[in-house]
């Protein structure tokens, strides 16, 4: 189940890259010599349950933690230095702005800190990105919890970053802020934008993400896309006498089984050709790991 994900890199600039990642604790092998790429303009969805070392990574992409092996690289910068921080963009799970800041506060205060000089214009075309046009002056404790999440995504874009890193961006949304989210992050691929997505969410990875990767014990066992991880799960075909299921069958079987159900008198109403989710994907990497 393991796809090469060099194969991608080959033909697409890498923007963000980790050879050979290894991360000790102790004891304990939070990464063990992990080889991930994210190409220019890519979604990459980050998977693994608790433990698995996602957060690791991006703490080493980041800067926030030294690798004990390997190394991990942001627009061709060694992840921790200046140009690595100036091309990227993140947003932590358990982020918190000051309660009484105002939404353009801020994005103000990121831009300081940042030393973006998008000014004014940065922040209104931000908040409109994210849908909170309308609550610049809004402060941060009068939020909704999806507001302040969308607002987390805004500060994760200012300064234009080459590279983003969003830590479950979707988990406090409804499903219109999901959506919200979920647009944004397409229109940022197709501005060339380089996102790596860790998520909970399997049905929103699988909605936006290019490629998944699936990490487990600080190995990544599982890689590739939606469809290249997919298994063939059969054809189900709907006549008058019921659904009935052809498990084994492919694609390419389903017009001969129509063609055999014609001649056999029966009338079809439907027909489906059966692949595992993202979730079965998922479920049969990790085995009976829980988060």
């Amino acid at each position: 189940m393991l796809l090469e994900y060099s194969r991608y890199a080959r033909s697409v600039p890498t923007a963000l890259a980790v050879r050979g990642l290894a991360k000790r604790y102790g004891s304990v092998e939070a990464l063990k010599g992990v080889d991930l790429e994210v190409g220019e303009g890519e979604l990459v969805g980050l998977l693994g349950p608790n433990g698995a070392g996602k957060s690791t990574l991006v703490k080493i992409a980041v800067g926030l933690v030294r690798p004990s092996g390997g190394e991990a690289e942001v627009a061709g910068a060694r992840a921790g230095s200046k140009a690595a921080r100036s091309a990227l963009g993140y947003l932590a799970e358990l982020f918190r702005f000051p309660g009484w800041y105002t939404a353009d506060e801020v994005l103000e205060l990121h831009q300081r800190l940042s030393g973006s000089r998008g000014g004014a214009a940065e922040r209104r075309r931000l908040l409109e990105l994210v849908a909170l046009a309308d609550a610049a002056g809004r402060r941060v404790d009068g939020m909704s919890k999806g507001m302040q999440q969308r607002l987390g995504v805004a500060q994760a874009l200012v300064g234009e970053p080459r590279v983003l890193l969003l830590d479950e961006p979707t988990s406090a949304l409804d499903p219109v802020g999901r959506r919200t989210v979920r647009l944004l992050l397409e229109e940022l691929r197709g501005r060339g934008i380089s996102v790596l997505l860790n998520s909970h969410l399997l049905s929103e990875v699988e909605l936006v993400c290019d490629r998944v990767a699936i990490l487990l014990g600080g190995e990544l066992v599982a890689a590739g896309t939606p469809t290249e991880l997919s298994r063939p799960r059969g054809v189900e075909l709907e006549t008058d006498e019921g659904v009935r299921r052809f498990d084994g069958a492919l694609r390419e079987d389903a017009p001969r089984l129509v063609a055999e159900a014609v001649a056999a008198g029966r009338h079809v109403y439907g027909v489906r050709v059966l692949t595992s989710t993202l979730e079965d994907v998922y479920l049969e990497a990790v085995g009976e790991e829980t988060d």
